[in-house]
Parts: structure tokens; C-alpha cells; sequence
């Protein structure tokens, strides 16, 4: 039997109503949370207000609001079911005739068209919000306008010149408005790609207009002694944009962007991975969003008796956060390179997505 349009869209209005509700819900608390903390970091500083508070909170809200999506799409699937399961109309549409697959089809249907809502429309601004909240958060409370992230307390920089490739190494890397400087720093010079040819240890190192100067400055080659200069200089194709943009960090650039400036970054010479990760996570959203729907099928399609209806709810709430930190914990091995990044990305979507399926077709009886 063909599903009507009529009993289409009246499935589909309860669980989009149901899942705008749950998501404000949920925005509600997330922003009285982040509110609350950052009220409690900013207790010691008396420069920083409520407003200012309230702004970065708000700035920050569009990220959550993607990090809940998963969640509000699975609690949204349950509320509907469990309402027409409860109240029979899912046994009169089963005994007219119509699966539980053709029923599903409406909620299905609108999970995928939120998830590529979300990857098109609110990460684009989610990135931009966030990338503005944490320029806010670095001046406000940390006093700096230090925008890099790095890795440990070191930085890797690989540059081409006049000469051939180098290598950057410095143990801490200070920025200044538009200035960037280097401390403790090693450079590995290299004709071509792969031949060594000299090295320099320095103090600092500020980048200029086309070159580093590099000051106390140890210069040493094969069968030379060592030179020392007071200033070196190092002709270098860097900018501070080009620095910056390769340590801003996945979240703070727009799904539109991610393609291009990856392949920019890996042209450079520099890791794009977390950054190719993070956009194949961004593409398997809408098949995540299915199988949330489907798991919350699982446990609220079919009658339960009152006592175990607390025994249903926590079960599909378990199941969901099993599946938060199992994709968290693929994400991780995908960092660590220890499994292809494409499996990294999709698998928690595809075993969530293939749990669904396979608890469903035991329990539908036709």
C-alpha cells in the first residue's frame, strides 16, 4: 500500500515540531551553561562585563547548536513516535496496511534535508561565529591577541626560497597586532627538496616583508666552522596570513571553504589532515541524521508496558551517547593516522546507520 500525502505530512509536521522544540530546548540550556562558565572565568577579571559575557556566549551558540543537532533529531524521533504509538494511530496505520518503513519515510526524509541544512547553512555560520568568539576569548581573557593554535608548546614551518626548501622549528612563536616572532628557533636548509645543505640557530626570528630576520644567528655548514651573525636574512614565501590560516583550526572555517584551502594547505607543504577529517565528518551528517531516526524507531514504534517505558527511553539515550563517544573515539585514531581518514569520518555514521537497519527488519513483522 501507498503512503498518502496526508498521513506524509502529518507524521512529518510532528516530528519537525517536535524537533524545533527540542532544539530550542536544548539551546536554552546550552547558552545558560556557557553563560554560567564564562561568568565564572571572568569572576577575576573586572574588565569584562555582562554584556561582553552574553556576546561571547551567543557568538559561541551557533557550534553548540550543530554539536546538539544528533541529539535533537534522535530525542525528536522518539517524542513522535512514542505520541502515536501511545495514542494507537500507529496501530490503526500499521493495520491499514502501511509498513513501518513507508511510515518512517516522512521523518527520514526530513533528517537528511536538516543534515545538509546544517553542513550548507549553519556551519557556515557556526564557523564564523565561533572564529570570532575565540578572537574575543583570546584579548578578553588571556590578554593577547596570540590567535594561533599550535601543537604542544613548539611550531613546524616549512617555507620555499631562492635557495630551495627550509624547515622551521621554534619552541615558541609570539604575535604581535600583524607581527610574528620566533623564539629559540632551528632552520634546515635544503637544496631541492632533499639535500641538506645548512643549518642556523637563532634566538628570534621577526617575519618582514618577504624575509625573517633572524637575530643571533649560528650559521653552520658541512666541513665549515660555525659562523656567528648578529642579523640574518632569510628570504621566505610566508605571510602571516598564510602562517595563521594554516593553524586555524577546522571548525572556524565554512564547509564551502574547507575543500580549497585544504588543497592550498597541502600544496604549502603543511598536514591538512584534521582539517580533511573534520570536512568528510561534515559530509556524512545527513546519513548520521537517518540513522539517529532510525535508532529512535527502535525502541518507540512498538507498545511498551508503564514500567518499562523509563527502561525504553534510557536505552535509545544510551545508545545515542554510545555513538557520541564511539565517534570521538574514531575521530581520534583518524588524527593519530591510524586508519584512512574517509573510514574515520563515515564508519560512526554507517554502523549507527546499519544498527538501525538491522533492529528494525527484526522487529517489523510486515
Amino acid at each position: 500500500m501507498r503512503l498518502s500525502s496526508t498521513l506524509s505530512l502529518y507524521v512529518g509536521r510532528h516530528f519537525i515540531s517536535a524537533f524545533l522544540v527540542l532544539l530550542l530546548l536544548f539551546m536554552l540550556l546550552v547558552l545558560m551553561f556557557d553563560t554560567v562558565e564564562l561568568l565564572r572565568r571572568s569572576a577575576s577579571k573586572p574588565h569584562i562585563d555582562f554584556s561582553m559575557v552574553l556576546e561571547m556566549a551567543l557568538l559561541k551558540l551557533p557550534y553548540m547548536c550543530q554539536e546538539i543537532f544528533p541529539f535533537a533529531v534522535l530525542f525528536a524521533g522518539m517524542a513522535s513516535f512514542w505520541r502515536l504509538t501511545r495514542s494507537n494511530e500507529l496501530v490503526v496505520t500499521r493495520g491499514a496496511g502501511v509498513s513501518a518503513w513507508q511510515f518512517l519515510l516522512p521523518p527520514v526524509t526530513i533528517a537528511a534535508l536538516l543534515g545538509i541544512f546544517q553542513i550548507t547553512t549553519i556551519n557556515h555560520i557556526a564557523s564564523n561565529t565561533l572564529s570570532r568568539f575565540e578572537q574575543l576569548e583570546a584579548v578578553r581573557f588571556q590578554g593577547s591577541r596570540h590567535l594561533l593554535s599550535l601543537s604542544g608548546s613548539s611550531i613546524w614551518l616549512r617555507q620555499s626560497n631562492t635557495k630551495g626548501q627550509s624547515v622551521i622549528h621554534a619552541e615558541r612563536v609570539v604575535q604581535y597586532e600583524a607581527d610574528i616572532e620566533l623564539h629559540n628557533l632551528v632552520v634546515f636548509m635544503y637544496a631541492g627538496s632533499d639535500s641538506f645543505f645548512m643549518r642556523i640557530d637563532a634566538k628570534t626570528a621577526r617575519l618582514e616583508d618577504g624575509f625573517w630576520r633572524i637575530g643571533n644567528a649560528w650559521i653552520y655548514e658541512p666541513e665549515n666552522p660555525a659562523v656567528y651573525e648578529d642579523v640574518y636574512w632569510l628570504d621566505t614565501d610566508l605571510t602571516l596570513d598564510k602562517i595563521q590560516d594554516s593553524f586555524a583550526p577546522p571548525e572556524t572555517m565554512s564547509f564551502w571553504d574547507l575543500p580549497g584551502f585544504i588543497n592550498t594547505l597541502e600544496a604549502a607543504g603543511f598536514s591538512a589532515l584534521r582539517h580533511r577529517l573534520h570536512w568528510h565528518s561534515l559530509l556524512a551528517a545527513p546519513l548520521l541524521m537517518i540513522a539517529m531516526v532510525l535508532i529512535g524507531a527502535t525502541f518507540t514504534l512498538r507498545h511498551s508496558r508503564r514500567g518499562a517505558t523509563s527502561y525504553v527511553i534510557g536505552g535509545a539515550v544510551l545508545t545515542g551517547f554510545a555513538l557520541y563517544f564511539f565517534s570521538d573515539v574514531v575521530f581520534a585514531l583518524g588524527l593519530s593516522d591510524s586508519i584512512p581518514v574517509t573510514l574515520a569520518a563515515w564508519s560512526p555514521s554507517g554502523v549507527a546507520l546499519l544498527l538501525g537497519l538491522a533492529t528494525l527488519l527484526h522487529l517489523e513483522d510486515g
